[in-house]
Parts: structure tokens; sequence; C-alpha cells
């Protein structure tokens, strides 16, 4: 099976973002699985990464991930223009829906760990009624809040009872993040996947941008329109901010913060 260390990652404002396609990062999953080997995979864009270029704790979690995919237009932007070849964004929905129609194949169980009340019940039954035979083992929404350590151990339990292959992590960013670089050495799990809005958008209960606009960096400006008062800070102030950025490390005018 494959592993990732073919690939190399490429530091963006400091985040070591892997410069992959889709099926590298499906071969790499599916050694993690054969081997046992736990590891977690975050799906990084603009705001992944300025919300890293922030908190360097979040930075670390995000290059201590056994893969950090790029999930926004603007990194595999970048990764192609700095690496002159062709590198393909693996949006955090679409990965749900390739390991999903792997799973029937191979046999892989789910769990599904995140996601207000409700939202995993329709999100699970969207889910088999698209992949017939998919395996989902277990479902668990949190409280809003967090968790006491007896909590915390009761979802552990839950979980390791469940025995999956995949656990998905649907808590937003950086939230996730957090929940699975602090979980993924006391899980039996080998997989661990933040994917934050992928829940929503496969449960039904939020629209994903047309594909047009996704191919073309402009999928944010359809968040922003259907849900301007949850995200109209983040993109109005992240995005100028990380284009800034960007030119000023690309020009020399400000260090490259990481050697990855």
């Amino acid at each position: 099976m494959g592993h990732l260390e073919h690939v190399r990652r490429h530091s963006i404002l400091g985040v070591c973002v892997s410069a992959l396609d889709m099926a590298q990062t499906l071969r790499t999953i599916e050694g993690w699985i054969a081997d046992r080997q736990p590891n977690y995979v975050c799906v990084s864009n603009v705001h992944s990464v300025m919300e890293c270029y922030r908190d360097p704790e979040l930075r670390r979690i995000h290059n201590n991930a056994g893969m950090v995919t790029p999930d926004g237009m603007p990194l595999v932007w970048l990764l192609q223009r700095r690496l002159s070849r062709k590198v393909e964004r693996v949006y955090g929905p679409d990965l749900m829906l390739e390991l999903c129609q792997l799973s029937v194949e191979r046999g892989y169980t789910h769990f599904l760990y995140g996601g207000e009340e409700g939202v995993l019940d329709l999100l699970s039954a969207n889910l088999r009624r698209r992949f017939p035979g998919l395996r989902i083992v277990g479902a668990y929404s949190p409280p809003f809040r967090p968790l006491s350590p007896a909590e915390d151990e009761e979802v552990m339990r839950l979980i390791s009872e469940a025995n999956p292959d995949i656990v998905w992590v649907g808590l937003g960013m950086p939230k996730q993040e957090r929940w699975m670089a602090a979980h993924v050495d006391r899980l039996k799990a080998p997989v661990l996947i933040g994917v934050g809005a992928a829940f929503d958008f496969h449960a039904g209960v939020k629209r994903q941008a047309p594909r047009w606009m996704q191919r073309n960096g402009l999928e944010w400006s359809f968040r922003l329109m259907t849900e301007p008062r949850r995200l109209w800070r983040r993109y109005l102030k992240n995005n100028p901010l990380f284009v800034g950025l960007v030119i000023a490390e690309s020009l020399g005018l400000k260090k490259r913060a990481t050697n990855c």
C-alpha cells in the first residue's frame, strides 16, 4: 500500500501542505488502514492557514498531521506555481464520497463524530442510500460545550468498541483539528479525518457551491452569500491578509516560517 513519504510538503505561511492528488490521498489512507497506523488528516484552505498563522499550537497540530490536503483552490494554485506541475484539490466533501465508495469495495467501516442534533441521522441515511453496503458502525453528536473528562472517556469507549477504520470528525475548524490531535493516540482507529461542513452538505442541510465556482476559487463567495452573518468576518478579514502575506513572502519581504 502507498504511504506519504514520497509526497513532499510545502510551506504556505508556515503550514506544511501536501502536494498530492485524490488518488495519492486514497492510497495513503489505505496504507494506514492496512498497517493499523493511527493518523489524522487536516483538509486545509485559506481560513485554516490564517488560523494557523495566528496560532502556533494550531500550526503545530497541522504540521504533525499525517496529511494536510489542499482543500482550497488558492492553495492548489500556489503549489502549482511553486512546483511547476499539476496539483489537485483534495476537497473534504469529495474525499468523504471517494472514501465511502472505496469502502464499499474494501469493507472499511466508519464512525461519524460531530454535527448538530439530527444531522447525523440524515447524513447516515444519505450515505447509505448513495453507497449501498456502506458500513457505518456508530455516530455521536457531542454537545457544543467542552466535554467533561468522564464524558470524553465515554466517547472514547464508544468509538473504540465500534472499532471503525475511519472516524469522520465534523466539528468545524479549528475545533476538529484540536480534537483529532488530542485523541488520535487514544483510539484504535487508524484514520481520523476532519471535514468541517461536509456533514451538513451531505446531510442536505446546507447547499454546496456549484462546481464551476469551486473550480475557480469562488466557493468562499457562495458560502458568504448563504451565511453572511456567520462568515463575513472570516472572509473579509482573512482573504486580503492571506494575499498580502503570500505576496510579501514571494518577494522575500517576509521570511518563510517553516521548512517542511
